[in-house]
């Protein structure tokens, strides 16, 4: 598979800078021969202009002919074969097996945003028809529905490099509202970048889409900065560290305009085992959560982090049949070099904090040139956990930390120190959750997902999905970056007062003749006016 290392910009390549790098191979340590130009400051300006320039076009396509081009997308990725998941692999280390997956959710995540626009009723129409005889004032026809914002910066993501990459979630769901799209590729894994974005702009060119609805560009922090400062974009979709999460915020927030910044930026998806679970099923769940865990190198933004329980009824048993699995388990491969030395830095701090213990006693010893790392377990008491904010924060990788609490009020004590996460889990019976119900309504107001007797790794691509939460694990809990959901993202509501007809968008007229459902004078229906 043939690799150029330049910018796509449009319908051309670019590679003005001097600033080069290149892709390593984590799983021996070593550089791949492909050099890649860092975007300069004027090809990230093309970029976006020409962004600006195709969404009047773009905004104004049909449904129809946007989700052709999705669909297009999908077809193009599938048709790239087995050479993409081979150099997915050098690039990632990750499994062919995982990538395999990985593809599908992404071809799928495309043909149901496909799906979604030609259904249609996302664009949530409402009409309030004029009563002119309303006293003392009449009211006007208000028809409402939703607009796309304009072009989108997308941040492709370390650990998904297709699901959350150049054709992932958040470029899917852009491109479906009726958003160009500017990719900033991630380092890690920037040929795999290079041959899905040349397959999004076949598909572009195919199905006959304006110029600049997408380009992709290599870079940096600086790189990802000018995206957002740049005045013609209007959205930036994330997927990453807390520090670069922010940063993105901050420089969209300090703008003339401050545009919005759907962050994700990490979590320590808490697990909380009450006692009835415990004394029934302890040995399954420590089972269930160090393959949770280690699943992956533990390289997952829903890795369960933080681990609690009583420790009057059994959790030394649980403590002890989870570090055997986790001792147990090989050194696993890490992304790239970076998200290995913090993985390090993280459990080296843990091992070094008051009060905290080690485990696990790996049975392999990794090989750091390998970029491989060990997946370890730690434990502390409650009032360690409590007085120690550092214990809270998330270590990217396949470590977790079990807390072991004297009291019920302790645990919840343990979920109201917590920040926002995506996730949090309970493990209960019947009756635990009618003594604990107080510890679920807490967690209630600090996650976007509350899972129930399961494990949190793994996020179904679903109109019910939430993939988000509170602040830090995102910087705006009432959106999702996974499911038909996140389109609403980057979509802004209109609203039309005694607009004459013949300028009504085909989803407010009368006739409906698009068939879509529409909140009719507070009626949900199909029916025309």
């Amino acid at each position: 598979m043939e690799l150029h290392g330049l910018n796509i910009i449009g319908n051309n390549t670019s590679s003005e800078g001097t600033e080069t790098f290149t892709a390593v191979n984590p799983s021996v340590g070593a550089a791949l021969e492909t050099v890649f130009h860092v975007a300069t400051e004027s090809e990230v300006d093309r970029a976006t202009e020409l962004a600006a320039n195709a969404f009047p076009i773009y905004r104004g396509l049909t449904n129809e002919a946007r989700a052709a081009f999705l669909d297009r997308i999908a077809e193009e990725i599938v048709e790239l074969g087995e050479p993409l998941l081979e150099l997915a692999n050098r690039e990632t280390a990750l499994p062919l097996a995982r990538l395999t997956g990985e593809r599908g959710r992404t071809v799928g995540q495309l043909k149901m945003f496909a799906a979604l626009l030609r259904e249609g009723s996302w664009v949530d129409a409402r009409i309030d028809r004029a009563l002119p005889d309303r006293q003392p004032l009449p009211r006007p026809d208000l028809r409402r529905m939703l607009l796309p914002l304009g072009p989108v910066a997308v941040f492709g993501a370390s650990n998904f490099p297709f699901a959350f990459s150049v054709a992932g979630g958040d470029t899917a769901s852009a491109l479906a509202a009726g958003c160009p799209v500017v990719v900033k590729a991630h380092p890690a894994h920037p040929g795999t970048s290079e041959v899905v974005a040349r397959a999004v702009e076949r598909a572009a060119l195919v199905t006959g889409m304006p110029e600049g609805v997408f380009s992709m560009l290599h870079g940096m922090k600086e790189t990802g900065l000018a995206l957002v400062r740049h005045p013609k974009i209007e959205a930036v979709g994330f997927t990453g560290s807390l520090g670069g999460g922010r940063a993105l915020f901050d420089a969209a927030a300090a703008r003339p305009k401050p545009i919005p910044v759907y962050a994700e930026m990490g979590s320590v998806n808490p697990v909380f085992i009450l006692p009835g679970a415990l004394a029934e099923r302890g040995e399954k769940i420590a089972e269930g959560l160090a393959v949770s865990a280690t699943m992956g190198v533990g390289q997952f933004c829903t890795n369960p982090g933080v681990i609690v329980g009583l420790k009057s009824v059994g959790l030394s048993a649980f403590l002890r049949i989870v570090a055997e699995r986790v001792s147990a388990s090989a050194p696993g491969t890490m992304l790239y070099p970076n998200i290995q030395y913090a993985y390090q830095t993280g459990t080296a701090r843990l091992q070094t904090t008051e009060g905290v213990v080690m485990e696990t006693t790996p049975q392999t010893l990794a090989d750091s040139a390998r970029t491989q790392v060990n997946a370890a377990l730690f434990s502390t008491d409650a009032v360690h956990f409590l007085n120690s904010h550092t214990l809270a924060e998330e270590v990217f990788g396949p470590s977790s930390l079990v807390v072991a609490c004297g009291t019920p009020e302790e645990l919840e004590a343990i979920a109201n120190s917590l920040e926002g996460q995506l996730t949090a889990t309970v493990h209960a019976t019947p009756e635990d959750l009618k003594q604990y119900r107080g510890l679920v309504s807490i967690l209630e107001t600090k996650v976007g997902r509350l899972v129930f007797n399961g494990f949190p790794t793994g996020v179904e691509v679903t109109n019910a999905m939430q993939h988000g939460g509170p602040y830090p694990a995102t910087t705006d809990s009432r959106t999702t970056s996974v499911g038909p959901a996140a389109i609403l993202r980057f979509v802004r509501p209109i609203s039309y007062q005694d607009c004459p007809p013949e300028l009504l968008p085909a989803e407010l007229q009368d006739g409906n003749p698009r068939n879509l459902w529409r909140l009719v004078d507070n009626s949900l229906t199909k029916e025309t006016l």
